[in-house]
């Protein structure tokens, strides 16, 4: 992720930040997470995916992969500048609405000349089609989308001290900046290994085993860390770990 997408650690921010509670503080924010599971929930690589679903058979016109990954991009895609500036579901809304358009679904002209016309609910699908939608849709909030894939194959082992590798900041990584090139030690390894839904710059995308990472503050933080037995607890793939030299 970028400097915007993750600033824990930093000082001198320009105003405080939002804490926000409620989920949901407007509602056309629930109609926005909602097209986002739906596009899930029909995404294309979910008849390879765990558990597989039978995605070839719902009578639906997506007919591409949406995932967290893509929407994690698109927003990470976003001038730093406004990203501060839009609420949360705004910039879902705009990397949904930006994918749409890529994709061919619709044009930004049609999207401008479509706001404030549809009915609240409508539904252009036969009702066996929309039912056969909305099944998938409910099996997959029931059952999710699992990244594991088979057991570990870790290279490393509970107890090593391990260095974290530099990876710039390219499009995209999942690899938090404070913890580049600090050193820590494996706490635990996760049962599996586990894909990421996206092919990236630094590494990750194939199976690959993920571990429990312990810092210290001073580690991260230097003289700038508080006094108190505090550990930071960081999962990473293991294509952002090394041994130390």
């Amino acid at each position: 992720m970028k400097l915007q997408h993750y600033i824990g650690g930093l000082e001198g921010l320009p105003e405080p930040l939002n804490l926000e509670k409620r989920v949901f503080v407007e509602n056309w924010e629930k109609r926005v997470f909602g097209i986002h599971v739906a596009m899930m929930a029909l995404s294309k690589h979910l008849g390879s995916a765990l558990p597989q679903y039978p995605i070839a058979e719902v009578p639906t016109t997506f007919d591409d992969k949406w995932t967290w990954a893509d929407l994690r991009t698109s927003a990470e895609a976003m001038d730093p500048v406004d990203y501060f500036k839009f609420r949360y579901y705004e910039k879902w809304l705009g990397g949904v609405t930006q994918f749409l358009v890529d994709k061919g679904y619709l044009t930004a002209d049609e999207l401008a000349a479509r706001v404030g016309t549809l009915p609240s609910g409508q539904r252009t699908e036969t009702c066996a089609a929309a039912e056969a939608i909305d099944a998938q849709v409910l099996a997959y909030l029931r059952m999710g989308d699992s990244p594991r894939r088979g057991i570990a194959h870790p290279k490393f082992a509970v107890g090593d001290a391990v260095r974290i590798a530099d990876m710039p900041a390219g499009a995209h990584t999942r690899l938090p900046g404070f913890l580049r090139g600090r050193v820590g030690t494996v706490t635990r390894i996760f049962e599996g290994d586990y894909a990421y839904f996206e092919d990236t710059e630094d590494g990750i995308g194939a199976p690959m085993p993920n571990y429990l990472v312990a810092f210290t503050p001073t580690e991260l933080w230097g003289c700038g860390a508080e006094d108190g037995r505090q550990t930071v607890y960081a999962e990473l793939f293991e294509a952002y770990l090394k041994g130390l030299e």
